[in-house]
């Protein structure tokens, strides 16, 4: 694969930032995220509800959603990815996860991650995963990093555990989100040249990963559930946005003012964030990185 760089490119510290999902049962959903997969309630409001850590970033959000559409094939979120900080932290995950019965649905070392997937009560994926050091991953000549999908060594990772489960810790992030898109092209253009990300791997033509910097994926996409299938509809279940998280003083006005000139249609809301909807009918959000208590 030769890996294309964009003529405009995000600061390589510019990172997703949290994950919106409607739901149906906004209780059901806080007890899971919290009692179960290792989430704290930061605030709440009518009707929605905001998840994360301790150290008080929102990583989550759940919006209720009155009188939802029955589930059919549409583009949204085929999992969100929570980025512990350690291999200790995920093998204190894993064994909260065995002890609570969680809906685990597998485990794989991807050559630069050692990943848990888990699927939520209203069918969201869920990938909670650690990241290798750097020199281990698969990083070729131009740029293009390289993952696999093999058994991940689970005893490995449980013996690596401080066995003091407390939820996730303060330092966790949303490491990547992965898509369910309509058309892997105009995916690839949009966040190529529109967002300013770096396509890093181009799995035959079924999938795409883009990140910012040299990191292996910020963003995944693929059409496992179809091509050209539709965008989602204000009142089905699944993702509302998702948002990247900038720190670069000047990023968001870079943004806008490339976006004019491209004559890309986008939602500036004050000086603080910028709203654009990708070619799967997905919302994006950019908004500058909360400080950490």
């Amino acid at each position: 694969m030769t890996v294309r760089v964009p003529d405009f490119q995000l600061a390589a510290t510019t990172h997703t930032g949290l994950v919106a999902l409607k739901v149906a049962d906004l209780e059901k959903m806080t007890q899971f995220y919290t009692e179960v997969i290792g989430l704290k309630v930061l605030s709440e409001k009518e009707g929605e509800r905001f998840f994360g850590t301790e150290d008080g970033v929102t990583l989550l959000i759940l919006k209720k959603v009155d009188q939802p559409l029955p589930i059919t094939r549409k583009t949204g979120l085929y999992h969100v990815a929570f980025l512990l900080p350690s291999r200790s932290d995920l093998g204190d995950a894993l064994i909260h996860y065995l002890s609570v019965d969680a809906p685990l649905v597998g485990a794989s070392d991807h050559g630069y991650s050692e990943a848990l997937y888990l699927t939520d009560p209203e069918g969201n994926g869920i990938e909670v995963y650690r990241d290798k050091p750097v020199d281990e991953w698969d990083i070729r000549e131009d740029g293009e990093i390289v993952g696999v999908t093999i058994e991940m060594d689970a005893q490995g990772v449980v013996n690596e555990a401080s066995q003091h489960w407390v939820g996730f810790p303060s330092g966790t992030k949303v490491g990547h989100v992965h898509l369910k898109i309509a058309d892997l092209q105009k995916t690839e253009d949009f966040y190529t040249d529109v967002l300013g990300l770096s396509l890093k791997n181009n799995y035959g033509m079924q999938a795409k990963f883009f990140a910012t910097g040299g990191y292996h994926h910020h963003i995944g996409s693929n059409i496992w559930m179809g091509r050209n299938i539709p965008a989602m509809a204000e009142n089905d279940l699944g993702l509302a946005y998702y948002s990247f998280y900038v720190n670069k003083e000047d990023e968001l006005s870079q943004l806008a003012n490339r976006w004019e000139n491209l004559g890309v249609s986008f939602v500036k809301d004050g000086d603080e964030s910028l709203w654009i909807v990708d070619p799967n009918g997905i919302q994006i959000k950019f908004e500058q990185e909360p400080k950490t208590n």
